[in-house]
């Protein structure tokens, strides 16, 4: 529930802090039917990550990741 409420309460121009920040590289952004959008961790515990895309225009986070491992993709 706490990274529900995380995510939910994301503005766009806050500070990102240890825990959730902006993806890097070609992580940095993802595409949700068809429009790019910022891509967002959000980490909940030392392996655990959500990613989500956020799309400003509709006030709606899109999951794209959520698991109790550390993404393989950001090895």
């Amino acid at each position: 529930m706490v990274a529900y409420e995380e995510m939910r309460r994301r503005e766009v121009e806050q500070e990102p802090t240890p825990r959730h920040h902006r993806l890097k590289g070609r992580l940095a952004t993802g595409v949700h039917n068809g429009a790019e959008m910022e891509q967002w961790q959000y980490e909940v515990t030392a392996g655990g990550r959500i990613w989500y895309l956020l799309d400003i225009e509709r006030r709606t986070v899109w999951l794209k990741y959520a698991g109790t491992a550390h993404p393989k993709q950001t090895e």
